[in-house]
């Protein structure tokens, strides 16, 4: 019986399966003693290694594919991405119902004719990739009720790329998209309910109140005044980027993160960033866009209603300019950049296009807080925050360590007079606008990061916060020694005694009465 069990023990041994292959031990001895036998191989002692390895092989041998004779193998991730883009390529049926006419322009841009002049300029994805992008915006179009459709650019990441379309809806299609928002917002306010139920505990709280939440700005305004869809490759999902905060885009800031193509990626930076990836890459665009966004002088103009205003500080709008005169090209890569500038807003050190002031309470607060507030000291009222108007000259930008914010030149020096005019920023590396008579064009491509002449460091914890108020109560002193102790016992001593004297005297005197 022992015997038996030995056999068992060491038979369950063998078959134990690699976690690799996938095989166990105790079948492929079976096999190769199987193909030993059945071909008589002599000399097999010396073969065994070589009989072992093809025997392995075998198992792991592709299918074939009986129709062909040849071996199936699997699909390498060009050949998946290329059945996906495939579909972008196909023509609709006939069968197909022809879309109805109407007066609304054709939203999607002519992306091949914008890429021809990035192309004069070295700059771009090339035309095949570009056609193909210019295929997926097509879908964008087709899937979505949108006013406008413009190809943003592409943000480099370590194992997937971001591609970016800056999308305005019609009226009616963005009250879907402020649903959307505000269902998003309701768990927020059950789980800042949720502390409240321990109330019963008589636990004590905190005096600690955290900083105001500065409200985020409401789409269609600010930061949110467009809609981002992206995409890994042409012809994958696109997806729409949700609303940036102020405190995503303070905090984005503060941190310097590479994408990894993964909307999902929770982002480990200090300080902690409020979202994953998704959120990161919204407020970088928002940033990127704030910065490098700009247009020729006089092709956008104010509404005639914000005339009014000559500072152009408070407005957020504005119309093209149906009068536009185009300037020379050699006007547009003046040296003074002053026929250029930003047509989108700033976005200011609170994270807005348009400061708010955090201790002023609106009116869906509650008020049964009012008697602790007038109990409570009022902090001082913030300084306001201004920053420049909108349509401001990109002369006005700040230098970029010892440089200037943008570098102009020609896409030709050769053939001037058929060149088109060329800007790069040098504060966000990758952003480039070319502009020729009424046409101009704003592309991005890169890693999604500021410059800095200095490596990136990040910033310091914050110094540890004391547990207590510290006094004399709580302050270790040394150890009294034996004639101190003495000392004190015979003070301590003297007083007793005084006071039972004092007794006795009160004592007597009421016998006396």
């Amino acid at each position: 019986m022992a015997s038996e069990t030995m056999i068992q023990n060491a038979k369950a041994f063998l078959q134990q399966e690699s976690p690799d292959s996938k095989l166990n031990l105790y079948d492929h001895m079976c096999s190769v003693m199987h193909k030993i036998l059945e071909n008589r191989t002599p000399n097999s002692v010396d073969l065994l290694e070589a009989l072992s390895k093809e025997v392995k092989t075998n198992k792991f041998a592709p299918p074939c594919d009986p129709s062909s004779l040849q071996d199936v193998r699997p699909a390498s991730l060009e050949v998946e991405l290329a059945n996906v883009q495939n579909k972008l390529f196909e023509k609709p049926s006939e069968d197909a119902e022809p879309e109805p006419e109407d007066e609304v322009e054709m939203p999607l841009p002519d992306l091949m004719d914008t890429a021809h002049y990035f192309e004069q300029a070295g700059l771009g994805l090339g035309r095949e990739e570009t056609f193909r992008i210019f295929l997926a915006l097509k879908n964008l179009v087709d899937t979505h009720t949108l006013q406008s459709v413009r190809f943003w650019g592409k943000i480099l990441g370590t194992e997937k790329n971001y591609i970016v379309a800056e999308v305005e809806y019609r009226e009616g299609g963005e009250e879907e998209q402020e649903g959307e928002e505000e269902e998003g917002e309701e768990p927020r306010d059950e789980e800042a309910e949720e502390p409240k139920e321990g109330d019963e505990d008589n636990l004590p709280t905190p005096d600690y109140k955290p900083p105001p939440v500065i409200p985020k700005e409401e789409t269609g305004t600010g930061c949110n005044k467009k809609t981002y869809f992206v995409c890994n490759e042409p012809g994958t999902e696109w997806t729409k980027l949700p609303p940036v905060t102020p405190a995503q885009i303070v905090c984005a800031r503060q941190i310097k993160k590479f994408f990894t193509g993964n909307l999902e990626e929770t982002v480990i930076s200090y300080p902690p960033f409020p979202g994953t990836e998704i959120n990161y890459l919204r407020a970088q665009i928002a940033r990127i866009s704030a910065g490098t966004l700009i247009s020729p002088v006089d092709y956008f103009k104010f509404e005639e209603d914000d005339e009014d205003d000559s500072d152009g500080e408070g407005r957020d709008s504005f119309v093209e300019n149906v009068e536009f005169e185009p300037p020379r090209v050699q006007e547009l890569i003046d040296p003074s950049l002053s026929n250029w500038v930003h047509h989108v807003q700033h976005i200011l050190p609170q994270g807005r296009c348009v400061w708010v002031n955090p201790t002023v309470k609106t009116e869906t607060e509650d008020f049964e807080d009012e008697e602790e507030e007038e109990e409570r000291e009022e902090p001082d009222e913030p300084v306001p925050e201004h920053g420049p108007p909108l349509l401001n000259p990109i002369s006005e930008d700040s230098e970029v360590d010892s440089m200037p914010a943008w570098s102009a030149g020609l896409t030709s020096n050769l053939v001037p007079q058929y060149a088109a005019a060329v800007l790069r920023s040098n504060l966000w590396p990758g952003a480039c606008v070319f502009g020729l008579d009424k046409k101009f064009e704003n592309l991005y491509i890169g890693w999604g990061h500021k410059y800095t002449a200095e490596n990136y460091s990040p910033p310091a914890p914050a110094a540890t916060q004391e547990e207590y108020p510290s006094g004399a109560e709580v302050t270790e002193v040394p150890d009294p020694t034996v004639d101190e102790e003495r000392a004190l016992q015979a003070v301590q001593q003297e007083q007793l005694d005084r006071e039972a004297e004092e007794a006795e005297m009160e004592e007597d005197d009421e016998d006396e009465d």
